[in-house]
């Protein structure tokens, strides 16, 4: 009886019973602490990944092709790219054509981007686990999704110094082309029987140049030798209250990083500027020699891509500001020949100086999105690439 008694109340042996459940614990808190860690990791570099293949995919809508969605389509083979370009935990994310869609964004285009990336049973590669695997979790699933698009811009910085005219429909000498001046009235201010129509970019019914339909059009552009408004006529102006030819010079050969808006005023430089806008010119062109103008994909290639505030693309891309040809006329009229005001922007990518004459071809445009300026007008030419999503 008294042995019974004495077993009953021994208790040798129970820090063994502590010890196992204190090591159950301590596994526990490092399955949580190693594979939980692991599998955030794991998704904050999915969504990277996600990220980096919308991003791809809107910048292809801007500088390749805004319509073409299909499979083999730039955007849809540059989202991938990018996509599969950024692993998660040493492993490549699943993702294809398939899991590239276009979405509608709020102004009606189809100019958003969304991608899916997976690391998921399913798809045949699931993120393995280190500790849970002695619990019978072998392995997680991961998946990720990003949505960009390429909206209407309303700022743009590493504008060029100088400026010509927005485009209008020409009625004076139809059809429109690089001589036209812009005619709406008389010397005297009476309106003229059939004149030439500007609808600004903030108006419906803009008259102005357009990403797609003017991709790939020439265009040569040489210093204005009146106050005419010429299509090929530019007037040099001061951008980031760097004014003189030295400073000129720099801005057209580098990035001035001003940032512009819509409707800001232009001011002119005195002069036309012409021998720096070409030394400007020749320098910009000596940084990327081998970039060229392929007519078949309508596209620059070729580019060394020497740009460090440009991307990928080549600094011999870059945006001119346009102005506003009605209130340059109307300044005009009343003895304020320097009255321009920012109407909008192209891209333009130059291919070679002849005599003063800058020699290019139009081409789309990047442009930022400034959260503390007024919306882009529908209008806007430039596009800002962002995720949204």
């Amino acid at each position: 009886m008294d042995r019974i008694t004495r077993l009953r109340r021994d208790q040798s042996g129970m820090s063994l019973v502590f010890v196992g459940l204190g090591m159950m614990a301590m596994l526990s808190a490092s399955m949580l602490a190693i594979d939980v860690g692991m599998l955030m990791t794991a998704r904050s570099q999915a969504q990277n990944s996600a990220d980096a293949g919308a991003l791809a995919g809107a910048t292809a809508l801007v500088y390749d092709s805004f319509t073409d969605h299909s499979a083999g389509g730039p955007a849809v083979t540059s989202a991938v790219a990018a996509a599969t370009a950024n692993q998660v935990m040493g492993g490549n994310v699943a993702v294809g054509p398939a899991d590239v869609e276009f979405l509608y964004g709020p102004n009606g285009q189809m100019n958003r981007v969304r991608v899916t990336v997976y690391r998921r049973a399913d798809h045949g590669n699931p993120v393995s686990t280190l500790v849970a695997r002695y619990f019978g979790v072998s392995t997680a699933d991961i998946a990720a999704t990003a949505t960009a698009e390429a909206a209407p811009a309303n700022a743009m910085t590493c504008v060029k110094p100088f400026t010509i005219p927005d485009k209008w429909i020409e009625k004076q000498t139809a059809p429109w082309d690089g001589d036209d001046t812009y005619d709406a009235y008389d010397n005297k201010g009476v309106p003229l029987a059939n004149p030439d129509i500007y609808v600004p970019a903030t108006q419906s019914g803009y008259t102005g140049y357009n990403q797609e339909s003017e991709r790939g059009q020439p265009l040569m552009i040489r210093a204005s030798t009146g106050n005419n408004i010429t299509v090929s006529f530019y007037f040099s102006i001061a951008i980031g209250g760097l004014t003189g030819g030295a400073a000129y010079d720099w801005n057209i050969a580098n990035c001035n990083t001003t940032i512009m808006h819509f409707g800001d005023p232009l001011v002119s430089e005195p002069g036309a500027m012409t021998g720096p806008t070409i030394s400007g010119a020749e320098e910009l062109i000596a940084k990327d020699p081998g970039a060229y103008w392929d007519e078949g994909t309508k596209t620059v290639k070729g580019s060394n891509g020497s740009c460090s505030t440009c991307g990928s693309r080549s600094p011999r891309v870059f945006p001119i500001p346009l102005y506003d040809p009605i209130v340059y006329d109307s300044g005009k009229r009343n003895g304020r020949t320097a009255d321009l005001v920012l109407a909008n922007w192209i891209g333009f990518f130059l291919d070679h100086v002849d005599g003063n004459g800058l020699y290019g071809r139009i081409i789309p445009i990047g442009g930022i999105y400034d959260s503390s300026a007024e919306a882009a007008p529908s209008g806007a030419f430039p596009l800002a690439i962002r995720l949204v999503k």
